[in-house]
């Protein structure tokens, strides 16, 4: 029985893992302060180059499923391992890239490499740590990865100044892939004394489509998906592409105070991230609750900043509705936590790739559809069209809520018979009267 208490090697393995999720953080970020001069390096336009994004936000999210199969199949170890390979590989061939080509087989090399660590730090998480403070461990390693975006700012673009394009990516690239080795070396599947669960055969696609096709079937699987889609993909669009042109080109603010701005959303999931984290950790019966008031006050901050009279929101406004969407990353660790708690510890892989999928690919369809409502305006810097393009993230926010309500009262449903049956389960609720319908 695991101990109650985290032990020096439970943290020794999940720091290894965690510095492993901070180099994807970094590399994934590692072109927002490089894109003038790959706008220079490879002889492209600013939407060829935004194509670099998209490439890999994609591959990370079509990768997410997959991955979870790889954790199940082969541990985290060997995955984490080959992660930290292919970052290190993609970043040295971006280096010495010149061609567009070339380039984008890079970026398609870094995404796969940092689609393989979160579910994998996840899965050590859930082997490591007892499931009171699994949340905590979960937001911290969130927070810890968040770091590395701040590492792709200020540290990179000195990085760039002093050693060149070839020099910084060389570098940084090199050192990921050295790292490899300390993976290797130091992270366990699970603890010593402990038996690694039985791991699935690689069966056929067919046989794998089944797993796949199980392990959604189960009602909290499905409602850690819309969790993780509804909470995390606002903040995502903002940091990734549209956030600074909004500041900058919408409201008219100046590059350094939109840069400041910008940065509230790394700052306030750095700072959530324990704090959402102990909460969600020490009262599960609060954790849907949590969740769904975030998605609401989200949704009120989003309209706040669309239909501000004269389509300015003065700075404290911008600010805040900022911080708001930077909680949305720890509020997201919920679905991490359900996907812990109901599925066999055996497909825990698969349900945590289900779920992080879902983030990624609304933060994909949340960029691309804000880009083309601002392709279809006739002036892309009139704040007009900026307040016509949060349509989209708000018009998803939507979808995510009243899909994560419904999926929320089906799972209620199921442990409200489990719990009359007389079985055990995780967190046990409290029958209400809007719970009829839903047990019916």
């Amino acid at each position: 029985m695991r101990l109650e208490r985290p032990t020096r090697q439970a943290w020794l393995v999940w720091g290894c893992a965690a510095l492993i999720y901070l180099a994807a953080v970094f590399h994934r970020g590692s072109l927002g302060v490089a894109g003038p001069q790959a706008l220079e390096r490879f002889a492209v336009g600013p939407a060829a180059l935004s194509t670099f994004t998209v490439l890999q936000v994609g591959i990370y999210a079509a990768m997410q499923i997959p991955t979870g199969i790889l954790v199940d199949r082969f541990g985290a170890r060997r995955v984490l391992t080959a992660a930290a390979l292919l970052l290190g590989f993609g970043q040295v061939l971006f280096a010495v890239a010149e061609s567009y080509p070339l380039g984008l087989t890079a970026r398609a090399v870094l995404g796969i490499g940092d689609a393989l660590t979160w579910v994998s730090v996840l899965r050590l998480v859930a082997a490591y740590f007892p499931p009171r403070i699994y949340p905590l461990v979960v937001t911290f390693s969130s927070a810890l990865g968040a770091l590395g975006g701040v590492a792709a700012t200020f540290p990179l673009t000195i990085l760039l100044d002093q050693l060149g394009w070839t020099g910084t990516f060389l570098l940084v690239g090199a050192a990921t892939a050295g790292y490899a080795a300390v993976a290797a070396t130091v992270v366990r599947d699970v603890p010593r004394g402990e038996h690694a669960p039985s791991r699935p055969r690689v069966g056929s696609p067919a046989e794998l489509a089944h797993g796949v096709r199980s392990t959604w079937t189960i009602p909290a699987t499905r409602l850690a998906f819309w969790v993780h889609f509804s909470t995390m993909f606002v903040m995502n669009a903002l940091t990734l592409l549209w956030g600074y042109p909004y500041l900058i080109e919408g409201l008219g603010m100046r590059p350094r105070l939109a840069g400041v701005v910008l940065s509230v959303l790394i700052i306030g999931q750095i700072v959530g991230g324990p704090i959402m984290g102990t909460i969600i950790g020490r009262t599960p019966p609060h954790r849907m609750p949590i969740v769904l008031t975030y998605l609401v006050i989200a949704l009120l901050g989003l309209a706040l900043l669309i239909a501000w009279p004269g389509g300015q929101p003065p700075l404290p406004v911008v600010v805040v509705a900022f911080l708001i969407f930077a909680f949305g990353g720890p509020v997201s660790a919920t679905a991490f936590a359900l996907v812990r708690d109901y599925n066999p510890r055996s497909s825990v892989g698969t349900a945590t790739g289900i779920a992080n999928t879902a983030g990624h690919t609304a933060t994909a369809l949340a960029v691309l559809a804000m880009g083309i409502l601002l392709q279809l305006t006739a002036d892309p810097t009139d704040i007009t069209d900026y307040r016509i393009a949060l349509l989209a993230p708000l018009t998803l926010l939507l979808l995510g809520l009243e899909r994560t309500t419904t999926w929320w009262r089906r799972t209620r449903s199921v442990v409200l018979a489990a719990q009359e049956r007389g079985d055990e389960v995780p967190v046990r609720v409290r029958r209400h009267r809007w719970d009829r319908r839903s047990t019916r």
